[in-house]
């Protein structure tokens, strides 16, 4: 009997996440580095999480570092991709997870065409600037996986102001991304990952306990996803089990249709 252990799903593999000291990007870098990859951990402002989580996954036996960039400047944008390649030598996976927050602590205080310049310049801009960075280099190599952040209820539509605002912007990033994967296949496969009620901050610190309830009795799992959940599904379109799906939007929403 071979006591050989079965190959991990992304053995050998490198990836840059964005936006990953905590959330559903802190989950994916560790799903990812439990599956075989080196990581690129982005952050902007929360480095001292960043570096606790490095020294966390380093622990996977994986190569891991932390690199502070705002994506939403093209040109840290593209500092972010000249260090991770120096340190990667390649990029095989590239997950656009950074976003603003505009629900919690000093984002909540912005007013509505503030909020909605941060959406458009972290979420949008900073999805695009990477991914032009990136996606050409991939190309050049021969392979490589995008995965862009969206919304599910970009399609269906929620009602409020900032649901308007996320709405528009994470629809944005849908069309993108689709236009992406045509430009770029068939060495580059381009998907999107679109969760809806998660588990992370907001939900857990500043949402009513009525209007979470709420929330929960429209989702047929009944329940709120989590983090982990979400990276289950980068993990399965960041592999080679995904190798025949591109232009595609995964909705990791309990059923919400």
């Amino acid at each position: 009997m071979s006591n050989s252990q079965p190959m991990q799903r992304l053995e050998g593999k490198t990836a840059v996440i964005t936006g990953a000291s905590s959330g559903i990007g802190r989950a994916i870098a560790r799903s990812f580095a439990r599956e075989g990859a080196d990581l690129v951990i982005n952050c902007n402002r929360s480095v001292d999480k960043a570096e606790t989580l490095k020294s966390e996954l380093e622990k996977t036996g994986r190569r891991i570092t932390v690199i502070q960039a705002d994506i939403s400047d093209p040109d840290d944008a593209r500092r972010l991709v000249r260090q991770s390649l120096e340190f990667l030598q390649r990029i095989d996976i590239l997950v656009n997870n950074a976003g603003a927050d505009i629900l919690t602590s000093e984002g909540a205080k912005l007013d509505d065409h503030e909020k909605l310049a941060r959406l458009i310049d972290v979420d949008m801009k900073g999805t695009m600037h990477l991914c032009w960075e990136t996606a050409p280099l991939m190309q050049q190599q021969g392979h490589g996986v995008i995965l862009n952040m969206s919304w599910d209820q970009s399609v269906y539509g929620f009602h409020g102001k900032n649901p308007q605002m996320f709405s528009a912007v994470k629809a944005g990033i849908m069309g993108f991304s689709k236009s992406l994967a045509r430009t770029f296949a068939p060495e580059v496969r381009v998907n999107i990952l679109a969760p809806g009620w998660i588990e992370t901050g907001f939900a857990a610190e500043a949402m009513p306990r009525d209007y979470y309830q709420a929330r929960v009795n429209e989702i047929p799992l009944r329940r709120f996803g989590t983090p982990e959940d979400v990276a289950a599904a980068a993990l399965f379109l960041a592999s080679d089990e995904a190798a025949y799906l591109t232009g595609q939007v995964m909705n990791i929403n309990g059923g919400i249709v």
